[in-house]
């Protein structure tokens, strides 16, 4: 599907029909999932993809202040994608209650709290940086978009693989096709702004190939993320998965051909992790 302008990439953006809808969700055999066993190791898995989730508000507050986030096309969509977000945070919260893993009620409010002063400032400085480099920023911003969505994508797909658990894999099919439609947003939007000239792809390529890291890091801590990383990843099947439905399609991109960033940094997780279990 290739567009030719952001605006056409809205209008199919928001033709999708929402899947986390109320009779979705109401629909969930909520009080079954006790019945099913989960594998103790995916409960850290599922906090660390619940808190990202959740903390995707806060990178909605800081792209509003750039000229990514002033964007009317760009804008309109991260309303969406926020709230979308948002319910994926809320709706593997309620699956850990109903597995029995309790939760703090404000738990939104202590994920928040609990994000570093140093990530804060960090992310403050290059709110500032990226403005005054002004809208040639936005391919660099879209593409990092589509990299997230697609690895958060994968991420997901490996865990309903690996947990094997009826109700929760219902719940990811819901957020893969979520995820999947930020995606093509994303992608569409970065392949047209990095065609607009070598710069922007030069930009892009460089921040991505030197600053890229797997998307909540930061925002949590490092053992939390290669925790998260090493279990949905590890093996020849875990990465090959990333390499075919990530690293891949990234490279078809402008100005992206040949880039590994990710494979290389999810890898190097894998393997460091396996050295010290």
């Amino acid at each position: 599907m290739a567009f030719e302008t952001k605006r056409e990439v809205l209008e199919w953006y928001e033709k999708q029909p929402r899947t986390l809808t109320k009779e979705f969700i109401d629909n969930i055999n909520w009080k079954d999932i006790k019945n099913y066993p989960l594998d103790e190791k995916f409960v850290p898995v599922l906090l660390y993809m619940r808190d990202v989730e959740a903390l995707t508000d806060m990178y909605y507050e800081e792209l509003r202040r750039t000229p990514t986030g002033k964007d009317p096309i760009i804008s309109k969509f991260m309303e969406r994608w926020s709230n979308e977000e948002q319910t994926h945070g809320e709706i593997l919260n309620r699956f850990l209650n109903e597995a029995g893993i309790e939760t703090e009620e404000k738990w939104q409010h202590q994920v928040r709290k609990a994000v570093s002063t140093y990530y804060t400032i960090n992310n403050y400085l290059i709110t500032s940086l990226t403005n005054l480099v002004g809208r040639r920023f936005t391919a660099t911003h879209m593409t990092f978009g589509a990299i997230h969505e697609m690895s958060t994508t994968q991420g997901y797909r490996r865990l309903k693989e690996l947990a094997d658990h009826p109700i929760l894999t219902q719940i990811l099919d819901g957020i893969i096709r979520e995820e999947s439609a930020h995606t093509n947003f994303y992608r569409s939007v970065a392949r047209i702004e990095l065609g607009n000239s070598e710069t922007t792809r030069k930009l892009a390529r460089f921040i991505v190939k030197n600053f890229w890291t797997p998307v909540g890091s930061g925002a949590k801590t490092k053992k939390e993320s290669d925790y998260t990383i090493a279990t949905l990843f590890q093996g020849s099947e875990g990465l090959e998965s990333l390499d075919r439905n990530v690293s891949q399609r990234i490279q078809t991109l402008p100005g992206f051909d040949g880039i590994t960033k990710v494979s290389d940094k999810i890898g190097l997780i894998v393997s460091q992790h396996t050295l010290t279990v």
